[in-house]
């Protein structure tokens, strides 16, 4: 049976995108969404250049509200910030299980782009790490 996973995070904009991303690609068969909190406008440009950097293309994604998947059934809601853990909705369809996975915002990052672009890439790089081995002990058949 197909795995269905929610990445949640506030504003569906980076780390939740990545994860996403990572996701998908260990295996295609999933059905992996992504949603935020308070979504922002777009994805951020810097977590398109990340994983584009890793040869996957995020693109076309774009930032969802956590409420069109409230009714929907998940085998895993993995939260991957503080903020979205706290105020995760409740959700009508069935949740087998909940996780929380916490990162960094890299939005919030300051300094010049090359130092930007590093806590991109080590957020990433964080991101996948965890993710690949929750994939190795939760989902690989």
């Amino acid at each position: 049976m197909k795995k269905r996973i929610l990445i949640l995070c506030t504003g569906n904009s980076c780390r939740s995108q990545m994860a996403e991303g990572f996701l998908k690609s260990f295996d295609p068969g999933f059905e992996v969404h992504s949603a935020g909190t308070v979504p922002s406008g777009k994805v951020h440009p810097k977590a398109v250049e990340a994983m584009k950097e890793k040869g996957i293309d995020i693109r076309d994604a774009y930032p969802k509200k956590v409420n069109q998947f409230i009714s929907e059934p998940f085998d895993y809601v993995i939260t991957v910030c503080d903020s979205a853990k706290e105020t995760c909705p409740v959700f009508t369809g069935k949740v087998k299980r909940r996780l929380h996975m916490g990162f960094e915002d890299p939005a919030e990052a300051t300094g010049s782009d090359d130092q930007i672009m590093d806590v991109f890439r080590t957020v990433r790089d964080q991101i996948e790490e965890q993710f690949y081995a929750f994939y190795l002990e939760n989902l690989k058949d």
